[in-house]
């Protein structure tokens, strides 16, 4: 078959091995991913009562913007130590109004007619 040169072989070696560095990279970038994931549900798991995690993974299905807005917000209390206290279904909805309110756009439309 086709001989190929050492210029050529070592070409190819470099890109093979450019290939299963990036590989190793992707799949360690995946696997941070996931612990982030993973400690991200302990943390939920320890500071909301059941009724307001299901009340999350409704959020969840419905505006999964919103959901993760009001994960982080609660990850980064508990891990600053702010929070000192299990979050029940009544606090959680306060949480999600007031961070709706600091969302929330002020839209208006202005209708001008010719004449």
């Amino acid at each position: 078959m086709g001989e190929y040169s050492d210029e050529e072989l070592e070409a190819i070696k470099r890109r093979r091995l450019a290939e299963i560095m990036r590989r190793s990279e992707e799949a360690r970038e995946r696997e941070e991913e996931l612990a982030k994931e993973l400690q991200k549900q302990e943390i939920l798991r320890r500071v909301l009562t059941p009724e307001a995690r299901e009340r999350l993974s409704n959020i969840k299905l419905v505006k999964p913007e919103l959901a993760k807005s009001l994960e982080d917000y609660l990850v980064g209390l508990s891990l600053s130590g702010r929070l000192n206290k299990v979050i029940g279904d009544e606090e959680l909805k306060e949480i999600l109004r007031q961070i709706d309110e600091r969302s929330r756009r002020d839209i208006r439309i202005t209708v001008r007619r010719k004449g």
